[in-house]
């Protein structure tokens, strides 16, 4: 495990791990943005980190400078463990996308839209009529754990367990590779047994979808593939997810205005849906710099790993007027919660349709709520942000 130093200098030594950053990271952003479109720290063997839209922008449409092959920021830089099409560089990225595509449209989405309404009052059920609940650990985070295990053909049962792998992974892997390791053998072991079963008995679901998939050559995906993907989907189809919609109910238990406007005026919540994603964004990835080049008019060297925060790029006040106001009906709303570029999103139809789900379902039976000034919320501490704890009354205070 490696503890850092605590921050004194965030423009020249940053740390994205410090609890600083994590409780409240906005007025640093602020901090940054105003200093350069990219800063610099030495932690993490160097990393560079883009402040602005422009430079985030920038970063993600280059793959010919920058390499996805590691998508984390850590202390030690190990050998890549690939996860395609998320951690593929051109021209491997592409025909692995293209292989799910076809899972995430928005007919493919809607069909699993049944399923969430019965889950998410599945849940709702389990403690309305205790008059308060643990929003994230009873709700938001069990909606996609179920949701993603549906559309891959495994229990919905074992959601505790890829909630295990998933802060493993992403919270305690950060800063202790040996966690993350057995995090990831243990994913590798648990796939293994069903694809295996799969082999003796086909069904109709994405892990069967990426056995009779074939490369660009006509070949069979090799077992690498189909493991890190299925990782992918694992992590990528529950974390963030889980993390945009506890961020969404934390927002509408702080704000009464917003929540009645809601209620009295269902039609906006498409666009509330798109301004909790743009305000509380939840991923923040990172590249490896590849060659020498420029961002913004600054050098970053080869060697160095690069924090790509679309969430510090969605509060951009060059690209967002009242950039750190939540404004549920903003009309234009281009935002990167998604990401840019050849990397954007394949889940974005089914993490939409999950918010949406999520609210309407909890709006119409539990139209009051806020939060319980006794308890506490705290936040994820790894590259996915959201609420870990939030607890919530029902009714008027």
């Amino acid at each position: 495990m490696s503890d850092h130093a605590p921050v004194t200098d965030w423009i020249h030594d940053f740390d994205h791990t410090d609890p600083r950053w994590t409780e409240n990271p906005y007025p640093i952003w602020e901090q940054l943005r105003a200093t350069s479109p990219v800063v610099h720290t030495e932690r993490f063997l160097g990393c560079y980190m883009p402040t602005t839209f422009d430079a985030v922008k920038q970063v993600a449409y280059d793959t010919e400078h920058f390499s996805s092959r590691r998508v984390v920021v850590r202390d030690v830089r190990p050998q890549t463990i690939p996860a395609p099409p998320i951690t593929s560089d051109p021209p491997e990225h592409k025909p692995a996308k293209q292989l799910l595509l076809p899972s995430f449209t928005p007919d493919a989405i809607k069909k699993l839209e049944p399923r969430v309404r019965a889950i998410c009052n599945e849940l709702i059920d389990g403690f309305i009529n205790d008059g308060r609940c643990d929003a994230a650990a009873r709700y938001s985070r069990h909606i996609p754990v179920r949701a993603i295990a549906h559309m891959l053909g495994i229990p919905e049962a074992d959601g505790d367990r890829f909630i295990k792998w998933i802060h493993e992974i992403l919270e305690l892997g950060i800063k202790d590779q040996a966690i993350l390791m057995k995090a990831v053998q243990e994913m590798i072991a648990y796939f293994a047994g069903h694809i295996e079963r799969r082999k003796k008995e086909p069904t109709d679901d994405l892990i069967t979808t990426l056995m009779n998939a074939r490369d660009k050559d006509g070949q069979p995906l090799s077992d690498l593939h189909v493991q890190g993907t299925l990782r992918l989907l694992l992590i990528a189809g529950i974390d963030t997810t889980w993390s945009a919609i506890g961020s969404s109910f934390w927002h509408l238990a702080r704000m009464p205005a917003d929540r009645e406007r809601l209620l009295a005026d269902p039609e906006l919540l498409p666009a509330a849906i798109e301004e909790f994603l743009r305000a509380y964004a939840p991923v923040t990835m990172a590249r490896e710099v590849m060659k020498e080049t420029e961002i913004g008019g600054c050098p970053v060297k080869p060697g160095n790993m690069l924090l790509l925060s679309f969430p510090a790029a969605n509060r951009d006040p060059a690209m967002f007027p009242d950039a750190d106001k939540v404004v549920i009906d903003r009309k234009q709303n281009p935002h990167a919660a998604f990401g840019l570029g050849i990397h954007r999103c394949i889940g974005s139809n089914l993490a939409r349709m999950e918010m949406t789900v999520a609210i309407e379902e909890w709006l119409k039976r539990i139209p009051d709520f806020r939060l319980d000034p006794a308890g506490k919320v705290t936040w994820s501490e790894g590259t996915v942000r959201g609420p870990r704890q939030l607890p919530i009354l029902f009714g008027k205070a």
